[in-house]
């Protein structure tokens, strides 16, 4: 049984005067409009939801769906206007701020869309400065500090100053200095989004690559379906404030929950997404073809080679081992049957 790090239970943020009030009156059943019409803005309307150790929870929405604001309350940068949160089983809303301080420091690392590095200080003191606030001495912060240099793949740069790098690296910066202080749980809100496209995707497979190495309890924030489906280990959907799915990346192309999250993923390459035992049938392993597929292929990679075969083809755990079949024609309607009529 995996061990929750983060847990929500109907959380809620609401802007306004009357929010708390507001909240009470509607024993939970709070509509957007209504409240918007007695002068309040639901930020995040009944979250809840588990993270686990070493999981990337990617909470994505459009600009104003809350996932940011959900964040900022889960990191207590924004106080929760009603439900409870719990960080490794200590109610965070019950912290004084000198506990909340502590936790942020020792547990919470935090990257921010702004790189927010300091001009006057290179690319080591930057990554030093938050172990120096925690009272580490010059030394060993510097030497943390190059170990995070060498990770992040910044080696000779070290002694440059922020106007020195470009936007990239400057981004691996802000992720080497959060990282500086070892934290259990990490809280990215659009960290790559200031950066153009080529740049951005070499930071997705950096961060990728780090992850694999480090496995932290990761909260990322994007409004980029394709970085979400990249990145997560499971992904959560928002629009009003409300959290429309939470579900893997293969449930929510393959089974959207409702209407809204349906439209995210109908113009998505299945093909990209998917990989084989997410629709092989586990139930028939005999009268196979010559041709074995490994469970864990994306489907785009093996697609023509299993669309040449006339025999169900034999899909293979990492020990050989037969774990289902597909059909050629699965592959057919997989990657055709969830795009529009036409396109």
């Amino acid at each position: 049984m995996s061990e929750t790090v983060i847990k929500c239970e109907s959380v809620y943020k609401i802007f306004g005067q009357n929010a708390k009030k507001m909240l009470e009156e509607s024993n939970g059943n709070v509509d957007a409009k209504t409240f918007q019409e007695k002068g309040c803005i639901v930020g995040v309307n009944n979250a809840s939801f588990e993270v686990v150790k070493g999981e990337m929870l990617v909470v994505m929405g459009l600009s104003g769906s809350g996932k940011s604001t959900l964040l900022r309350c889960i990191s207590r940068l924004t106080d929760a206007t009603g439900g409870k949160i719990f960080i490794e089983g200590q109610d965070l809303l019950e912290l004084n701020n000198k506990e909340l301080i502590e936790l942020r420091r020792n547990k919470m690392g935090m990257v921010f869309q702004s790189f927010a590095l300091l001009p006057h200080k290179t690319v080591v003191e930057n990554i030093a400065f938050p172990l120096q606030i925690k009272g580490t001495n010059t030394e060993e912060s510097i030497n943390r500090a190059m170990e995070m240099v060498k990770l992040v793949g910044l080696d000779g740069r070290e002694n440059y100053f922020p106007r020195e790098l470009s936007g990239g690296q400057q981004q691996r910066v802000g992720i080497a200095r959060s990282l500086a202080v070892e934290p259990d749980i990490w809280f990215l809100d659009e960290p790559f989004s200031a950066l153009d496209p080529l740049i951005r995707r070499e930071m997705q497979d950096e961060f990728l690559r780090l992850q694999e190495k480090l496995q932290k309890t990761i909260m990322f924030i994007t409004h980029d379906f394709d970085e979400a489906l990249k990145l997560a280990d499971r992904i959560a959907i928002m629009k009003d404030g409300i959290i429309e799915q939470l579900d893997t990346p293969a449930n929510i192309v393959l089974n959207p929950a409702t209407e809204y999250v349906r439209k995210f993923t109908e113009e998505v390459p299945r093909e990209k997404v998917l990989i084989i035992e997410d629709v092989m049938d586990a139930s028939i392993k005999n009268n196979l073809g010559d041709l074995k597929v490994s469970k864990d292929e994306i489907i785009e990679n093996v697609a023509e080679k299993i669309l040449t075969q006339e025999n169900l083809v034999g899909v293979i755990d990492s020990n050989n081992n037969i774990v289902g079949s597909i059909k050629p024609s699965k592959i057919i309607d997989t990657v055709f049957g969830g795009r529009k009529n036409g396109s």
